[in-house]
C-alpha cells in the first residue's frame, strides 16, 4: 500500500525533528515493513497555477490540437507583463474557466525536460500545460492536470502539488488488516512514537433512519451492511483536488466524484465502499448466496458464471454485484448518475477469498476484506461517503439502513508475568497496559482466583486476531521493540550436540564415499509395479507398505519398504545418460507399517495435548527404521598403467557391507540365503550376532533384465538402526615388537562357512592373535569330495616382548584346535 505522509501526519502529532528516515525507521521497528520511500522530483524554475481564458481548435491535424490562452496572474505573462500566454495543448480534458499547472519557459521539469517557447502548428507556444506524470506525481498521462476552480491564479503549485510530500509504500502482512489504511498506519505510527493520535473514525454518526430496503438473507457471511441514499447530484462535479491528490499519491487513478470518493474513504478509513445508482436498482437489496450457474456481468466487462459459494448483493432482476470483490455493470455509476446508493458492508473473509481466487479477480476492496475489517466503521464511512458527495455534487442526504450488527470481541485474561516470561526481559510498571491501549484495546486490571495480577483485555473491533494472551505480548514487545530483547543464545551441551543415531549415519556417509561411493537422494515413494519388477512375492512383508491419500506420483502411491526401487531407479536413470561403471549409495528412512496398530486420536490444536494423547498418537505410528543400500555396476576397478581393471562382482558387494558393519563398531557375520532381488546362489545374509540385519549380493539375471540393468549388477541394504551404540573408542594399543606371519590351511565341509573358521581361529589364538585373514579358498580332488580348502594367514605379535617360534606355533595350534572343535576343520597336510 502507497500512503502519502502529510495524510498520515494529519491524525498523529509528531515531533517537529521527526524526519522520514526516523518515521521509516519507526515502522520498521514495530513490525511494518517499508518496501519503497517516493517523493516528488524537483522541478527548477517556476511551476504556476493559469486559469484557461479561450481555447481554439485547430483544424486540419490528425489528432486534436488547440491554442490556449491562460492567465498566469499579474507579472507571470510574456517578459513580465500582466498579459495572458499563448500554449499549444494536445489535451481536451479541460475547458473555459478551469485551472490548470502551467510551466514557463525557461522551467526545468521532471526528467531534465526543459520548457521554451517556440513556433509550432502556426502559433507561439509560450509554455506548457502540464499531466501528472510530467509532474512527476502520478503514472496517468490521458490529460492534463486540472485543479479546483476557486484555487488562485499565478500562485506557486508546488504547494497544492504536494512537492514536500513522501510517498511511503508499505508491504502490509496478512495478519495486519488494519494496516491497509491511513487510519492504522497513524496509530501504528502514534505508537512508535508515544505520541498523540487523533482517530478518523471517532464520533458520533446520526441514528439510523429509513433508507434503502435491506434484507441478509445469508448472516454467516455478512455480519453488517448499511446503506446510505444521496439524492440530485451533479454527475459532472469534479472531485476535489486535495482528494484527487492524495488518491495520485496512493497510485490510483481520478474517474468521477462517486467512485473517487469511495476510494478516498476506503483508503482513509480501511472500509470498502460500492456506490450503486439508486435509478437502476429494482426493489430492494437483498444479501444472498448465488445461485449455481446465476451469471453476473462486473465492472471490468467480464461476464461470470457464479457459484453457491459465492455472496452476491441483488435485487429483484437478480445479482447485482459480487459481494466485496467487485460491483456489477448493470448498476454502474455512469455519467447520469444523479441518485446514489452507497454501501458499506462486513464480509466473511474466508468466503471472499474463495470466490477472488475462483474467478481470478483481486481487487483492493477484497485484499482488505480478506484480511478482515472494522465492522463497527461501516457506518461512519458510509456517512462520510454521503457527506463528501453532498459537498462536492449538491444532492440531499437520504435514509441510512443498517442491518446486522457488531460482535463486540470476548475479552482475553493476560497474567501480567506474562510478557517477561514470554519475552525473556523486564517491563516497568504499567507498560502493558500502556501498549494495549495504544493498539486500541481496553484494559482492566484485577486479581485473579490464584491471587496473581491479570489485565482483563477487550480488543478493539479491528483486530480479530488478537484473541491469546500470546497475542497481546506479542503486540506489547512489537511496541516496545524487538530490539530490547536480549540476543541470548542457550549454552551449548558438550559435545557434537548430535544423536547417536545422527553420527552413526554420518560415519556410515563418510566411509562410503571414501571407498569411492556416491551418495544419492531417491524418490522416497514406490509402486506395485517397482516391486513387481524385483521379483518380491505377494507375502513378502516389503509388500505391507502404507498407502499415501493424495500421492505426489500416481504411479508410486506408497511409502517405501526398501531402498532399492528408488535407488536403483537412480542408477538406471544415470545409465541412460552415458554412465556404466555406478557406485552409488543411499541412506534413508523405510515405514514398516503394522497389522495391529492402534487408531490414531483426533487432536486439537487448542492447546498441548495430554500425555495419554501423545503416547497413543505415537504408538500408531509405524516403524520408521534408517536404512543404507547401494548398487554397483559396472568396473570396480578401472583399467589404466596398472593394469587391465575388473568388474564388480559378489565379494565387492559383501566386502562394503561388511564395512558398513566395522564403520558402525561391529563384525558382521555372513551367511548364503536366498531372497528376492538377489540371486538365490550369489545372494548373502548379513546379521550382527544371531540376528540377521540385510542382504548383499548379485541381482538377479531376470530383474536386471526388467529393469533394463547391466548383467551382474549388484546391491546391498543394510538396517543401521540395528546396530548397538558402540562403546566410546579406545585407542589401539600398537607394539613395538615385531610379528610373526604364519599360513594355515584347514579343511572343511562345503557347507561350514568360512567366517564361522575365522571367529573361532580368533577366539582359539586369543589376545596374541593380532589378525586372521582368508586368502584362498580351493575345492577339488586334492580336498575331497564334499570338501573345501580354507587358507589363513595369522598374524602373531605381543605387546610386551618378542616371541619365539615356539611361542608363536604354540598360538597357532590352540587357534587350529578350537577350529576344528567349533566346526570340524582338519589341518591339510
Amino acid at each position: 500500500m502507497k500512503a502519502s505522509l502529510e495524510w498520515i501526519r494529519r491524525y498523529v502529532t509528531l515531533p517537529e525533528t521527526a524526519t522520514v528516515t526516523d518515521i521509516v525507521d519507526a515502522y520498521t521497528r514495530i513490525g511494518l515493513e517499508v518496501e519503497a520511500v517516493h517523493t516528488v522530483p524537483p522541478t527548477d524554475g517556476p511551476l504556476l497555477t493559469g486559469r484557461v481564458l479561450t481555447v481554439e481548435e485547430l483544424t486540419g491535424f490528425k489528432k486534436p490540437i488547440r491554442f490556449v490562452t491562460v492567465d498566469l496572474g499579474a507579472g507571470n505573462g510574456p517578459d513580465g507583463s500582466d498579459e495572458p500566454r499563448g500554449i499549444i495543448c494536445g489535451a481536451t480534458n479541460f475547458v473555459v474557466g478551469d485551472v490548470v499547472v502551467v510551466a514557463p519557459p525557461g522551467t526545468v521539469l521532471p526528467g531534465g525536460f526543459a520548457i521554451a517557447a517556440r513556433q509550432t502548428y502556426g502559433h507561439v507556444s509560450d509554455g506548457m500545460i502540464c499531466s501528472a506524470r510530467e509532474l512527476g506525481i502520478g503514472s496517468d498521462h490521458e490529460g492534463i492536470l486540472v485543479l479546483d476552480r476557486d484555487t488562485e491564479t499565478g500562485a506557486d503549485a508546488r504547494d497544492l502539488l504536494g512537492a514536500d510530500d513522501t510517498v511511503i509504500e508499505f508491504a502490509i502482512t496478512p495478519d495486519r488488516g488494519y494496516a491497509l489504511s491511513i487510519r492504522g498506519l497513524a496509530r501504528e505510527l502514534a505508537a512508535a512514537f508515544d505520541a498523540p493520535y487523533t482517530d478518523p473514525a471517532a464520533g458520533r454518526v446520526r441514528p439510523a433512519e429509513p433508507g434503502p430496503s435491506v434484507e441478509i438473507a445469508d448472516p454467516a457471511r455478512c455480519s453488517r451492511f448499511v446503506a446510505v441514499a444521496v439524492t440530485g447530484v451533479d454527475p459532472a462535479a469534479p472531485s476535489p483536488w486535495p482528494v484527487r491528490r492524495r488518491l495520485l499519491a496512493a497510485g490510483i487513478r481520478a474517474i468521477s466524484l462517486a467512485v473517487d470518493v469511495t476510494n478516498y474513504l476506503m483508503l482513509e478509513y480501511g472500509q470498502p465502499l460500492h456506490a450503486f445508482d439508486a435509478r437502476r436498482l429494482s426493489g430492494g437489496i437483498v444479501v444472498r448466496r448465488a445461485n449455481a450457474g446465476e451469471k453476473l456481468r462486473t465492472l471490468d466487462g467480464v461476464d461470470r458464471v457464479l457459484s453457491d459459494d459465492d455472496v452476491v448483493v441483488a435485487d429483484a432482476s437478480g445479482a447485482v454485484s459480487l459481494a466485496g470483490v467487485m460491483g456489477g455493470e448493470s448498476t454502474e455509476i455512469s455519467g447520469a448518475t444523479t441518485d446514489v446508493v452507497i454501501e458499506a458492508a462486513s464480509w466473511d473473509p474466508p468466503s471472499i477469498s474463495r470466490t477472488v481466487r475462483r474467478h481470478r479477480l483481486p481487487s483492493e476492496a477484497s485484499r482488505r476484506f480478506e484480511r478482515a475489517v472494522d465492522p463497527a466503521v461501516a457506518a461512519v464511512a458510509a456517512e462520510a461517503a454521503a457527506a463528501m458527495l453532498i459537498a462536492g455534487g449538491g444532492g440531499t442526504l437520504g435514509g441510512r439502513t443498517d442491518a446486522g450488527g457488531v460482535t463486540e470481541p470476548a475479552p482475553v485474561v493476560l497474567a501480567l508475568s506474562d510478557p517477561e516470561r514470554l519475552t525473556g526481559r523486564p517491563f516497568g510498571p504499567g507498560v502493558a497496559a500502556t501498549r494495549l491501549a495504544q493498539v486500541g484495546c481496553r484494559v482492566q486490571a484485577r486479581t485473579g482466583e490464584s491471587g496473581r495480577a491479570e489485565l482483563v483485555v477487550t480488543p478493539p473491533s479491528w483486530r480479530p486476531d488478537l484473541t491469546r494472551p500470546a497475542d497481546l505480548v506479542e503486540e506489547i514487545a512489537r511496541l516496545e521493540g524487538y530490539d530490547t530483547i536480549a540476543a541470548v543464545l542457550p549454552a551449548a551441551p558438550a559435545g557434537t550436540g548430535l544423536t547417536g543415531r545422527q553420527r552413526r549415519v554420518r560415519r556410515v556417509a563418510a566411509d562410503l564415499a571414501s571407498a569411492g561411493l556416491t551418495e544419492v537422494l531417491s524418490f522416497p515413494f514406490m509402486g506395485e509395479r517397482d516391486l513387481d519388477a524385483l521379483g518380491i512375492p505377494g507375502g513378502d512383508v516389503r509388500r505391507q507398505a502404507a498407502r499415501l491419500v493424495n500421492p505426489l506420483d500416481g504411479d508410486r502411491p506408497l511409502m517405501q519398504t526398501t531402498l532399492l526401487p528408488g535407488l536403483l531407479n537412480t542408477a538406471l536413470r544415470n545409465q541412460s545418460r552415458g554412465a556404466r561403471d555406478l557406485a552409488l549409495f543411499e541412506v534413508g528412512q523405510v515405514v514398516q507399517p503394522r497389522d495391529n496398530a492402534p487408531r490414531p486420536p483426533e487432536l486439537g490444536v487448542q492447546h498441548r495435548p495430554a500425555d495419554a494423547d501423545l503416547t497413543a498418537l505415537l504408538s500408531a505410528v509405524p516403524p520408521q527404521p534408517r536404512h543404507v543400500a547401494a548398487v554397483l555396476t559396472g568396473r570396480w576397478e578401472h583399467a589404466g598403467w596398472w593394469g587391465p581393471g575388473r568388474a564388480a562382482d559378489t565379494t565387492d558387494i559383501i566386502e562394503l557391507a561388511r564395512r558398513i558393519g566395522r564403520a558402525c563398531g561391529a563384525e558382521l557375520s555372513v551367511r548364503q540365503a536366498e531372497l528376492p532381488p538377489w540371486h538365490p546362489g550369489r545372494c548373502a545374509q548379513l546379521r550382527l550376532g544371531d540376528w540377521p540385519i540385510g542382504y548383499a549380493g548379485e541381482l538377479h539375471p531376470a530383474v536386471t533384465e526388467r529393469l533394463g540393468l547391466p548383467a551382474r549388477s549388484l546391491a546391498l541394504e543394510l538396517n543401521l538402526d540395528a546396530f548397538d551404540e558402540p562403546a566410546p573408542p579406545v585407542p589401539p594399543a600398537v607394539s613395538a615388537f615385531p610379528p610373526v606371519h604364519l599360513d594355515v590351511a584347514l579343511v572343511v565341509d562345503d557347507g561350514v562357512p568360512a567366517s564361522d573358521v575365522t571367529d573361532a581361529l580368533a577366539e582359539g589364538g586369543g589376545p596374541t592373535l593380532e589378525a586372521v585373514r582368508l586368502f584362498d579358498v580351493y575345492t577339488g580332488e586334492q580336498a575331497g569330495p564334499g570338501r573345501k580348502s580354507l587358507a589363513f594367514a595369522l598374524l602373531v605379535r605381543a605387546g610386551d616382548r618378542t616371541l619365539t617360534a615356539a611361542e608363536a606355533l604354540a598360538v597357532r595350534d590352540a587357534a587350529v584346535a578350537r577350529a576344528a572343535e567349533r566346526t570340524g576343520a582338519v589341518l591339510r597336510g
